[in-house]
């Protein structure tokens, strides 16, 4: 079996010397050494059970190795690891031996899906940070029948209990728009459904329910089915799996920016609410079915124009 290498800087904050970004000015600064040599270059890999590295002169020994896990909360478990009302805890899913992890998040009582567990505090901080950007899908289950307009307010955000609720976006995977107006409601519009993808990039406290019982569609079913790039898939309800290291490192990963607005999108085909983000021109222009042209095709169909016309009107000339 090959050594295993790893990045200075989670070394070092794997053996409690530094977080990831003091190692790094460490080493900035000249205070680490491997093998008794300097090293200043950051994301420089070493192997801490073959190679001796010391900062300031001190030998760092490894540090413990981190265990993660991935478990899929069923229904009528706690995100907690003991609770005073004795209500059952998603830790009495795991064997004795796992049990002194610690769950990264929340899932109410009452929703299911994708948990991480581990006793890595650093990714701990990384996954539930806002300043992260971390993204988690969630798919919603409403009583009701939520029109384009309400969507788009989740989107772009209420304040309920003087606190801003929002979703980053929505995606209409079953159900119908209610065309109804919104002061008409019966018994058997309650007992209609919409199915959502809901994306959060952040994550308050029982947030996506709050905000849709404020909207007046309150949530039957909520199931978190991916966590950046890790989703839930394969593992049976109440199951769990360790993590890869490659599974570890997707989670570490900082996404990628986002420069496009908040939106609220429908599946191709769907009566329901359809996408929000597209300006006032370009939804004409897909309506009446012609092409969205470049600014330069534009700028020089015009041009074309206004050259025919000095010529004395009519068409340009083919050329």
């Amino acid at each position: 079996m090959g050594a295993v290498r790893e990045r200075l800087q989670k070394i070092l904050a794997s053996a409690g010397i530094a977080s990831r970004r003091a190692a790094e000015k460490l080493m900035e600064e000249g205070r680490v050494e491997v093998d008794g040599n300097v090293v200043r270059k950051l994301g420089t890999s070493a192997d801490p059970e073959t190679q001796e590295i010391r900062v300031d002169g001190t030998r760092v020994r490894p540090g413990k190795p981190r265990r993660y896990l991935a478990l899929n909360k069923p229904k009528g478990y706690v995100t907690t690891r003991s609770d005073p009302g004795r209500r059952p805890t998603v830790m009495e899913l795991l064997p004795r031996a796992l049990r002194n992890l610690y769950p990264i998040g929340r899932l109410d009582m009452g929703s299911t899906g994708l948990l991480i567990l581990t006793d890595d505090g650093e990714l701990a901080q990384r996954l539930t940070h806002p300043r992260f950007g971390i993204e988690k899908s969630y798919l919603v289950t409403l009583a009701g029948q939520p029109d384009k307009k309400t969507l788009d307010r989740a989107t772009r955000g209420i304040v309920v209990e003087g606190e801003r609720l929002a979703l980053e976006e929505i995606e209409v995977l079953g159900g119908r728009s209610d065309r109804r107006p919104r002061t008409v409601t019966t018994t058997e519009d309650r007992s209609e459904r919409t199915r959502l993808r809901a994306t959060l990039r952040r994550g308050k406290n029982r947030e996506i329910r709050r905000l849709f019982e404020a909207l007046g569609f309150p949530v039957v079913d909520l199931h978190r089915e991916r966590i950046g790039g890790l989703s839930v898939k394969g593992i049976p309800p109440g199951g769990f799996r360790p993590l890869s290291r490659g599974e570890v490192e997707l989670l570490e990963r900082r996404p990628p920016p986002r420069w496009r607005t908040r939106r609220a999108t429908a599946l191709k085909g769907s009566t329901g609410p359809g996408r929000a983000s597209a300006s006032p021109s370009e939804a004409r222009r897909a309506e009446a079915g012609g092409p969205v042209l470049p600014a330069r095709s534009r700028q020089r169909e015009r041009s074309a124009k206004r050259e025919a016309t000095s010529r004395g009107g009519g068409a340009p000339r083919p050329r």
